[in-house]
């Protein structure tokens, strides 16, 4: 069989890896305190009305934290971030052990030196095999300048560069 032909999951993550994507961290405070997801599949949906979607794994036992909450912040990472994105990706850990936040307008937590931050409201979710997929409505958003954005491409982070 021709391997352009082959359709697994192990081929997927190989082909689907050489688009490059930013790195997110979205985050919610419950009643226990702040929980938080890495999440690379994420991007602008609509600007009328102002959406949002990602797209987090079945498997995530964060999410169902997030999505009782019915709000989210998506934090966009800046390069300097590389170790965060790793933390917020482990299982079974203390993520904010030492993170520095504050409260967005929804009261989620918005990681003090994140590129760009999203406040969102859960608007719809939609099943996508294997993922959600998650439709945020926005409601307040902030940008920084003076930084690069924490990229991922072939299973490893990299820069912008020259």
């Amino acid at each position: 069989m021709d391997n352009h032909l082959e359709v697994t999951p192990e081929r997927m993550r190989e082909i689907l890896g050489h688009f490059c994507t930013g790195l997110t961290i979205i985050t919610a405070t419950t009643e226990q305190g702040p929980v938080g997801f890495t999440c690379q599949s994420f991007s602008s949906l609509s600007l009328e009305p102002p959406l949002i979607a990602f797209n987090p794994a079945r498997s995530s036992s964060t999410w169902p934290v997030i999505r009782a909450t019915g709000r989210f912040c998506v934090n966009i990472l800046p390069e300097e971030h590389r170790e965060l994105s790793g933390k917020f990706a482990r299982s079974g850990t203390d993520k904010f052990a030492g993170v520095s936040h504050a409260a967005s307008p929804l009261g989620n937590p918005i990681l003090d030196s994140a590129l760009a931050w999203i406040d969102c409201e859960l608007h719809e979710e939609y099943d996508g095999g294997d993922h959600t997929i998650v439709i945020g409505k926005v409601k307040a958003m902030d940008a920084r300048g003076g930084a690069e954005p924490l990229l991922f491409f072939k299973g490893s982070y990299v820069g912008i560069g020259a």
